[in-house]
Formats: structure tokens, sequence, C-alpha cells
């Protein structure tokens, strides 16, 4: 008996059957183009596209893949192919298990590529095309000028070929497309394979955990036992390199997961990548770079490929680092594109002029916490947080950075996301901030005060985090959830000028930051809060939102504002602050006035 399909069945229908009668089939999505065209970018946001379709993805990153399956391969043509043929079957066994797999290579010649086709079947093969001069102005590594100029030899597009697909399924052309538009295409493209299910018809599990860390394991490179007195006995014999503050919180936050999926202080490779484009060279993510500086006399005399003990402000030795990477930074162009100026008077670009003049790369062993931990009270490494949250059955968890006290806006808007989480992670910085900034003693004093009188207890965990202060405004924003989300949080709070200082940010600039990037690429859901007020017409917290009348009818204060009315002796209005919390501060700002007269 024949069957008609009516005209009016949808290309929607028609492709989610094509995806049911596929479902437990897995595929391969192949990306290839010249170095620098944005393979890692697009694989990285596909990657974290998939999941919310149902699929399984496993990415197979070419540098990664060289470091662990392909180690001691070189650059010819037989060990190019075979590097490849690697790869195509780590592929293979991904999608014959009902996986996706991303591949995001090189792979220059066109017969290997065509091999992997017909071996692996269900194949999307994605052209990053870009023209070779656009190439070589955005290359921020220089390889394209070092093979120019006879330095690399064998270099694909200068002197090795590209051969570039005659017919794959997706062209995106890098140099006029956004990455969004190139993601875009491709996964319609697969919709119409069938090989995923359209937008229209979401699969996406609903979660029985804790969120995933960034890049899906949580780092721990502290060292326990025997394996630790060994390691120290080693480090007495290796050359030295103190850290200041910010290196040693870094090198803490590196240790405990806090800065997964680091292991190390950056190489140049990630270092570039994340200035320039706020993504690791493995095309997740990451928005402030994590560098080692030391001057250059004491980088002088380290040997790539040797050990470096790494000792704290203190002089305690408290790591080894694996020195890979030595490289003398341009600073103008990371002040520029980190913190949005090059003038000395914003505190993040204060301190990058005053570091090191040059960066040391490799992954790290904690031998010691770099800081001996203040408030032991309160937990401060992510498995910690982690652990605590799982003990309550909570699932989504809102996190909130704070390096201030808690007025009563703040109060206005963790509750708010409250309601809308299974609990808060009040998560101060207890790192080093600028001059001017409150004592974290005093700080810890007012939350722990707030809590108590304020909050329910079983809906709020105080963890502390000890990192230094950036300042960095938009970046640290996205940089602060990228962290929560290790700790455990599934949402972040995001004001009107997070981690700002000054005038160098827009009101709201963090906020928009987080728009740049697809949901699944950060993994940590943005909650963006206008500025909270106390309006004198609802005689309570609210917002632009929420309340009728001007400015006459709100009280707010400035940070400014509030240490003048301390120093005066008086307490900020109770609409502003909690009169606790007023009173805390106002006996420290005495108690510094008489040591400071003593």
């Amino acid at each position: 008996m024949a069957y008609c399909v009516p005209e009016a069945l949808t290309r929607a229908e028609r492709v989610g059957e094509r995806y049911e009668m596929a479902s437990g089939e897995g595929f391969v999505v192949w990306f290839t183009g010249l170095s620098g065209s944005g393979k890692s970018t697009l694989a990285a946001m596909l990657a974290a596209e998939l999941p919310r379709r149902g699929v399984h993805v496993e990415s197979l990153d070419g540098d990664v893949v060289r470091t662990h399956l392909s180690k001691g391969l070189g650059f010819s043509r037989e060990d190019r192919d075979t590097n490849i043929r690697r790869i195509g079957f780590v592929a293979r066994l991904v999608a014959r298990s009902g996986g996706c797999a991303i591949t995001a290579a090189i792979s220059p010649y066109r017969d290997i590529r065509d091999e992997q086709r017909r071996a692996i079947g269900r194949f999307c093969e994605v052209y990053c095309e870009c023209p070779i001069e656009v190439l070589e102005r955005r290359d921020a590594m220089g390889l394209y000028a070092r093979a120019r100029a006879g330095e690399i030899k064998g270099f694909t597009g200068i002197d090795d070929p590209y051969e570039p697909p005659r017919s794959p399924e997706v062209v995106v052309h890098t140099d006029r497309e956004s990455p969004r538009e190139g993601v875009a295409r491709i996964l319609a493209k697969l919709e119409e394979l069938g090989y995923v299910r359209p937008a229209a018809q979401p699969a996406e599990p609903a979660r029985t955990g804790l969120v995933p860390p960034h890049g899906g394991e949580l780092v721990d490179r502290f060292v326990r036992g025997e394996t630790r007195l060994r390691l120290l006995e080693r480090a007495a014999g290796l050359p030295r390199v103190t850290l200041d503050e910010r290196g040693a919180s870094d090198l803490e936050l590196i240790g405990n997961g806090a800065y997964s999926p680091l292991k190390g202080f950056m190489t140049s490779r990630d270092y570039l990548r994340v200035v320039h484009e706020r993504r690791l060279e493995s095309g997740l993510v990451w928005s402030i770079p994590i560098t080692l500086a030391v001057p250059g006399e004491d980088a002088g005399r380290l040997s790539l490929g040797s050990e470096v003990a790494l000792a704290a402000p203190d002089g305690r030795v408290v790591g080894v680092l694996e020195l890979v990477d030595r490289w003398t930074p341009d600073k103008d162009i990371e002040a520029r594109d980190v913190y949005g100026t090059t003038d000395v008077s914003h505190p993040g670009v204060a301190s990058l002029r005053s570091s090191g003049d040059v960066y040391l790369g490799g992954e790290v062993w904690l031998v010691d916490r770099p800081v001996v931990p203040q408030f032991p009270e309160h937990p401060r490494d992510p498995a910690a947080t982690r652990a605590a949250f799982e003990a309550r059955g909570w699932r989504r968890v809102v996190g909130f950075q704070t390096r201030n006290p808690i007025h009563r806006a703040h109060e206005h808007i963790t509750k708010c996301a409250l309601e809308i989480t299974d609990g808060l992670l009040l998560h101060p910085l207890v790192g080093a901030t600028k001059a001017g900034d409150i004592p974290a003693d005093v700080r810890m004093r007012c939350y722990e005060l707030l809590l108590e009188k304020y909050y329910p207890a079983d809906r709020v965990v105080l963890a502390l985090y000890p990192a230094a202060m950036r300042y960095a405004g938009p970046r640290e924003a996205l940089f602060h959830a990228l962290v929560r989300k290790n700790y455990g949080c599934s949402h972040f709070i995001v004001g009107r000028d997070h981690a700002g200082v000054g005038h160098f940010y827009g009101t709201y600039d963090a906020q928009r930051a987080f728009d740049d990037f697809l949901p699944g690429e950060l993994g940590i859901e943005p909650l963006k809060f206008e500025e909270a007020f106390w309006s004198t017409v609802v005689g309570g917290m609210a917002t632009d939102k929420t309340a009728p009348g001007g400015p006459e009818t709100r009280i707010t204060l400035s940070g400014t504002q509030v240490r003048e009315l301390l120093r005066a002796g008086k307490l900020p209005p109770p609409e502003f602050s909690r009169p606790e919390v007023a009173q805390i501060l106002l006996s420290a700002m005495r108690e510094r006035a008489h040591d400071q007269a003593a």
C-alpha cells in the first residue's frame, strides 16, 4: 500500500522525522582551515550548543591531540596524515557510540579528509575560509611573519600547501561572518542532515546535579602525602621565583580548581587569545589573562623545560612551576584590551605596569597555600562549596560577588535572586584590593551579622574568594561568573557597574558583555539587575522597573558619601544600610583613625 506525504508537512516535521529515524547514531563535525581561521572558536561554540539539543559531544582539538594522541609526530606529509587518521579513528568511535565528535585541526590535505569522510559516514565538513592576508594581519602570535622569514619551516599556507575542500557541507567566511552567524549556519545544516533536532524541538535534559565546572573537570593541583614531601625536597634545589600578592592568590586559585580549566600560569598562546578574543587557545571562553610576571633578570636565569620553585611573599616555597614558555608581553596592548585604558590611575593598569616585564608559563603543583588562610570557619575551595550545596540538595545556586559591605540594595537583589534559586553563595573577595576599600575582616563581620539577622540560615552559604581584585569591569564580570560556575553556581548576579572603578566603564557595560557569547558557552546564567534604591513612594526597595517617581523620591548613596558620613561620626540612613552593619563600619573607622593618630 502506498502512502502519500502531505504537501503541508513542514520542514521542521520532516527534519524531526529524520532525526527520530537516526536517533542513536552519532556523527562527526570536521572543521578544517588555515591556522587562525577560527576553527577552535567555532568548534567550542558548537560544542557548547549541541548538548542543548540532546547531543553528547567530545571535542578533538588539533593542538590537544598532538599533545596527547600524536606526541612525537612531526609535520611531514606522512606524519600529518598519521595524525589525521588517529583523530579520525577516535572520532569514529565517538560517533559509533551515539555521540558527536568535533574535530578542529588544520588537516591540510584533501585526500586524507575524504578518506575520513568515507570511513565515518555521518560526516559534516566545515571549511573555515579566510584570506591569508587577513590571517596575517590578525596573527597575534606572529607565526605567519616567522614563516615568511624562514624561521618556521613547513608552515601550512606559506611553504606547505593547503587544499581547500571541494564540496564541504558548510563554508564559513570567518573574515566577514561573526562566530554566531557561522554557528547558526552549521546548526542549520546539521538539522537539514537530520543529525540534530531543530531548535523548535529542544531536548536538553533536566539537570540532576550541580552545574559542571568550566571545561567539564574541576582541576586539583595540590600535592599531598609522600609526593608532597618529595616535591618539597626537590624544590629546595631549584631556582626560585618569589610571587607578588596577586601571583600568590592566582596560584592558590589555580591549585584549588577555582580557575578550572587552567592547570598553571598561561602560556603565550593562551595569553594572546585571551587578550585579543576572550578565549583560550582551545576556544573556551576566558576573559582575564592569568600570568606569572617576573623581572627580566630573574627570567634570564631560567631554562625552558626546567622546574622553578615558587615562593610566597613570606618566603615559603609553596609550589613548583614546569616552565614551558617565556615571553615579553606588550603591556600597552594588554592594558587597552583587558582594562579598556592605558591610564595608570586605573588600579588594574597600575598593577600591570608595576609587575615584572617577562611572563613565565607552564603547569604548576602546589605543596602549600601561598596565603595563610583567614576565617577558617568558612570554605574557600570549590570542592568544599560544591559539597555544601550537594549536602543541602541544591541544584540552582546563585553567586554574589562583593568586595564591599552589603547595603540594602545588595540585600534586595540577592533576595530577589533567592526567589528563583535553591540557595545563595555569598562570596566576598578577600584578596588584594585598592587603597580605600574596606578591609576583609571588617567586611566579614558585616556579612556574618547580616546573614544571622536578615537571611534564612538554610538558604545561604558564606564562603571566601581569595583572589586579588583587578577592576577590569566587563571582562572581570565574565571572569567572576566563570569562576563561580567552578564553585558550583548555576546563576550569577551582575550589577550595573560590576568590577568597575571610577569613570572607566559605562553603566551596564558589564551586563552587555554576556551578550557576546552563546548561553551554552558560558554555562552559567547571568541575572542582570538595575540599580536598586529605597523608594519613598512605595516605602521599600525598588528599581526603575518597579517604582514611580524621580530622583527626589530615591534614597541612595555613593561609596564616597558613605565614607564621608562615617568619618564625620554619622550613620548612613537605615533606608541605605542596616543600622547594625553601619555601626560595625563606624566603629572600624574610629579604630583606624585612633591607630593612625597613635
